[in-house]
C-alpha cells in the first residue's frame, strides 16, 4: 500500500461534535440575527414557514450535502477540490475564495461597529436620536462620495477585531477554528435566549409575535415570497462559497457526513425562528412605546441592530441588559462566521503554496485586514458596504454555486458518486431523492432566483446610490470576483501536491 506524504500538515478536526460546532458556527451569522425576522414578516408570517421548509429541505440541505461531498472526498480546499476533480473546474475554487476575501473585508466593519455598541449600551449613548447618532455621530456616513476621513472609533475597533482573528487562525484548525466554534456558539445561545426571554416580558411582546406569526396565506401565491425563502435559506446556511467544502476536509473519513448536514440545517433555522420570536417582542414593545402600529417600526439589516434595537433600549425596563445582550450576539455570531470566512481562502493559500498554519495567516489577514480598515475605517464604509453586500451575495455566492451545481452534475457528472460517497458512513442514505435535486430542482430554482435579482438590480438601481457607485462597488466587485478566480487557476501546483485525492485507505498527514 502506497502511503501519500506532502510536507505539510493541513489539521483536522479532532471528533464530529467539533466539526459540527464549527459548521453551525459558520452558518450562523449576522443574516439570522437581523435578516431572517423581516424577511419571515414580509413573506406572509406564519404561512412563510411552509416555503421556509421546503427550501431547507430542497436547496439547503442538498447543497449543504454537495459541498460536504466535494470536501470530504478531495480532502483540500475549494481550489484543491475542485482542481482533483477536474482541473477545468479549479477556477470555481478560486472564485469563491475571492468572494470570501470580498465578504471579509467588509464584515470584520460591522463586527466593530457591534463591538462599540456593546459599550454603548452602558451609557444609551445615541440619546434621543438613534438614526442621527449612528449614520452622522459615530459614523459620519458619506454617501455621494468616497473619502479616506477616517473614524477614529471604528479604526481601532477594527484593528483589535482583526488582531484577534490573526491569532484565532494562527491556531489552527483544531486549537483556532474548531475551539472559538466550541466556546462562542454554547455562549452566543444562552445570550441570546436570555435575551429572548426578557424581550418576551416587554409589553407589546404579544402584538410584536402576532405580528410576525399572524398567517398570510395568499403570500403563498407569489413567487417572490418562494424566492425569498430560498434566497434566505441558500445565504443563511454558508452554502456554495467554499466554507463547507472547506470544513468537510478536515474530517475523519468514517464521521456520519449526512447526519451532520440535517443537525447544522436545522439547528441554523431553529436558531432563525429564535431570532424572530425576539426582535419581533421586542418590536412590538417599541411599538406600543411609540403608539404606531408594529408594522411601523419593523426594519431589518443595519437599521434594525444600530436604529430599531438602540431605540427600544433606551425605553425597555433593563435596557441596558437587553443592549448588551443583543450586540454581544451580533459580535460572537459575527466573529464565528468571519473565522470560516477566512479559513477559506487560508486552507487555499496554504494547499496552493504549501505554507505553514502562521506563515499562510499572516500572508492572507495583513493584506486582507489593510484593505478592510483603509475601506471601511473611513466616513465612506457604510456606503462601500452597502453596495458591496448587496452585489456579492446576489451575484457572486448565487452565480458561483449555480456554476458549480452545473460543473460537477453535468459537467463531470460525479453527482451518484458523490451520494455514493456520502451514504459509504451516513445515518441518511442519499439515494436518487438527492441526485434528483441537485441536478434538476435546485439549479433550476437558483437559476431563477438569480434572474429574478438581475430583473431587479437593472430595473431598480439599488439604494439609489450614484450609478458609478454600484458600477465600481457592485457589478465591478462581483465581475473582479470571477475574474480572480480565472486568473488564480492558471498557475500550476507544485509537484508535491497531489492533483488525486486519497483512497479511503490512504493516511494524508498534509
Amino acid at each position: 500500500m502506497t502511503v501519500t506524504k506532502a510536507p505539510i500538515d493541513r489539521g483536522r478536526f479532532s471528533n464530529k461534535t467539533v466539526f459540527i460546532m464549527a459548521a453551525i458556527g459558520s452558518a450562523v451569522g449576522l443574516g439570522n440575527i437581523w435578516r431572517f425576522p423581516y424577511v419571515a414578516y414580509e413573506g406572509g408570517g406564519g404561512a412563510f414557514i411552509l416555503p421556509y421548509l421546503v427550501a431547507l429541505l430542497v436547496a439547503g440541505i442538498p447543497l449543504l450535502l454537495l459541498d460536504y461531498a466535494i470536501g470530504h472526498s478531495q480532502r483540500g480546499s475549494a481550489p484543491l477540490s475542485f482542481a482533483r476533480l477536474s482541473r477545468r473546474l479549479e477556477f470555481i475554487g478560486w472564485w469563491q475564495v475571492a468572494i470570501c476575501v470580498v465578504i471579509a473585508v467588509y464584515y470584520a466593519a460591522i463586527l466593530a461597529w457591534s463591538a462599540q455598541y456593546v459599550g454603548f449600551s452602558f451609557t444609551q449613548a445615541w440619546g434621543d436620536d438613534p438614526e442621527t447618532f449612528f449614520f452622522e455621530d459615530f459614523l459620519r456616513s458619506q454617501s455621494t462620495s468616497i473619502t479616506l476621513d477616517f473614524v477614529p472609533a471604528v479604526l481601532i475597533t477594527m484593528l483589535i477585531v482583526w488582531l484577534l482573528l490573526i491569532v484565532v487562525m494562527a491556531l489552527g484548525v483544531q486549537n483556532g477554528v474548531g475551539a472559538t466554534s466550541v466556546i462562542f456558539i454554547p455562549v452566543l445561545l444562552i445570550a441570546f435566549g436570555a435575551l429572548v426571554v426578557q424581550a418576551l416580558s416587554l409589553p407589546g411582546a404579544i402584538d410584536g409575535l402576532q405580528t410576525l406569526f399572524q398567517p398570510n396565506w395568499v403570500a403563498l401565491l407569489d413567487p417572490a415570497v418562494w424566492a425569498s425563502a430560498f434566497g434566505q435559506i441558500f445565504f443563511s446556511l454558508s452554502v456554495g462559497f467554499g466554507i463547507m467544502i472547506t470544513y468537510a476536509s478536515y474530517v475523519g473519513r468514517k464521521i456520519d457526513m449526512t447526519g451532520s448536514a440535517f443537525v447544522v440545517g436545522f439547528a441554523n433555522s431553529g436558531f432563525e425562528l429564535l431570532c424572530g420570536i425576539g426582535v419581533f417582542s421586542a418590536l412590538g414593545f417599541l411599538a406600543q412605546a411609540s403608539a404606531v402600529p408594529v408594522d411601523e417600526v419593523v426594519a431589518q439589516g443595519i437599521g434594525l441592530a444600530f436604529v430599531a434595537f438602540p431605540a427600544i433600549i433606551s425605553e425597555a425596563p433593563l435596557g441596558t441588559l437587553l443592549g448588551v445582550l443583543f450586540f454581544t450576539s451580533l459580535v460572537l455570531a459575527g466573529f464565528t462566521s468571519l473565522v470560516s470566512i477566512m479559513e477559506v481562502v487560508i486552507s487555499a493559500v496554504r494547499d496552493k503554496l504549501e505554507l505553514g498554519r502562521v506563515a499562510a495567516t499572516l500572508v492572507v489577514t495583513v493584506p486582507i485586514a489593510l484593505v478592510s480598515i483603509l475601506l471601511f475605517s473611513t466616513t465612506s464604509g457604510l456606503t462601500v458596504l452597502d453596495i458591496s453586500d448587496y452585489f456579492i451575495n446576489r451575484f457572486g455566492i448565487l452565480l458561483v454555486a449555480l456554476v458549480a451545481m452545473l460543473a460537477v452534475g453535468w459537467g463531470i457528472r460525479r453527482v451518484p458518486w458523490f451520494a455514493e460517497h456520502m451514504s459509504r458512513y451516513g445515518s441518511i442514505r442519499l439515494g436518487r431523492w438527492w441526485v434528483a435535486l441537485v441536478l434538476f430542482i435546485t439549479p433550476v430554482l437558483v437559476a431563477f432566483m438569480l434572474v429574478l435579482e438581475v430583473i431587479d438590480a437593472v430595473t431598480v438601481p439599488y439604494g439609489g446610490y450614484a450609478p458609478w457607485m454600484l458600477a465600481v462597488f457592485g457589478w465591478g466587485i462581483a465581475a473582479a470576483a470571477l475574474l480572480a478566480g480565472i486568473l488564480l487557476a492558471i498557475p500550476k501546483w507544485k509537484a508535491s501536491t497531489p492533483l488525486e485525492a486519497p483512497t479511503h485507505d490512504e493516511e494524508v498527514i498534509r
